[in-house]
């Protein structure tokens, strides 16, 4: 198919950092309109100044639907239609399971999965009426499972689970579904991880490749190219392609691996507990994850929110 990205409108959630902003200012300087949706108004509008005059910014939660179809809405009207979603929000937290605050990890499924869902449901209209296409942001970690890790994990791979079945239900439609798997990038999220006491001590002493941090820049490249082309994955670095085909076969090598490190690690998480609490120890990292924490402690479904709740997330825009 001869499809560019120039012209085309690319609907952004997560977008007033890491990933989703990096895509946003690569996608705009190949002529696409952006639409950035986020939770942080101030980031938002710093990454639509940089993505040029197409380019419009929605403050919005993606655990509500309502709040999700005005960012839509406003889209539409904006720019008359959306030709890609990339679904990205996402949170990180860390705790074994026997030690994390349950409110963390339910937050974290509400987010990176139930939070794609609703994004793409709500988007998924447009991108059918303009033959276009959706990419699901997974990680490495819907493939590699690790201690510390399971809500992220068990979220990551739901995330790609979910794009793999939707990949089968629009083909006939003449949309094209990817997921993007990464390793650690250099984001604010990864950076945060990496001050966690346990999730970056663990890091740190695991050596290569868990211990690599890949370039922003080098993902976003990753990201632009794999929306022009519309490929079926997104990979960074690109030999974990082939952790991705062999993962069924290399998991009891992985698991085996984990497990002379998962015993430190389940004493550093609860040393973290009784130090910090809980809520602290187990909370999203960086600044996204505070502000999702912020904007949301109570875990709220789609759609579901009191009437002056919901006024004062009236979402702003550019």
């Amino acid at each position: 198919m001869d499809w560019t990205t120039r012209g085309k409108t690319v609907f952004i959630t997560g977008a007033a950092r890491g990933l989703g902003a990096e895509t946003a200012r690569r996608v705009a300087a190949r002529g696409a309109n952006v639409a950035l949706v986020g939770l942080e108004p101030e980031e938002l509008a710093r990454v639509a100044a940089q993505c040029g005059s197409n380019a419009a910014w929605f403050e919005c939660d993606v655990t509500d639907t309502d709040a999700l179809g005005r960012a839509v809405e406003g889209a539409v009207e904006r720019f008359g239609g959306i030709d890609v979603v990339m679904a990205n929000a996402g949170i990180a937290p860390g705790g074994m399971v026997r030690s994390t605050d349950p409110a963390a990890f339910e937050r974290t499924i509400e987010i990176n999965l139930l939070g794609v869902w609703r994004t793409v449901r709500s988007t998924l209209p447009h991108v059918i009426d303009r033959q276009g296409y959706v990419l699901v942001i997974a990680s490495l970690a819907a493939a590699i499972h690790g201690p510390g890790m399971a809500a992220y994990s068990a979220s990551k791979a739901g995330a790609e689970a979910f794009a793999n079945s939707l990949r089968t239900e629009v083909k006939h439609l003449g949309v094209d579904v990817g997921v993007g798997y990464f390793h650690f990038i250099d984001t604010d999220m990864v950076r945060g991880g990496d001050e966690h006491p346990a999730l970056g001590h663990f890091r740190s002493e695991a050596g290569w490749p868990v211990s690599r941090t890949y370039p922003l820049s080098k993902a976003g490249q990753a990201i632009a190219d794999g929306i022009e082309n519309r490929k079926r994955w997104v990979v960074v670095p690109s030999w974990a392609r082939a952790l991705l085909v062999l993962r069924t076969a290399i998991a009891p090598l992985l698991e085996r691996q984990s497990a002379t490190t998962a015993a430190e690690a389940d004493a550093l998480f609860m040393k973290d507990v009784e130090e910090r609490g809980a809520e602290a120890a187990s909370g999203p990292v960086g600044p996204g994850g505070h502000a999702a924490r912020k904007a949301a402690p109570e875990t709220p479904r789609g759609g579901e929110t009191d009437a002056a709740a919901e006024a004062e997330r009236e979402p702003a825009a550019s």
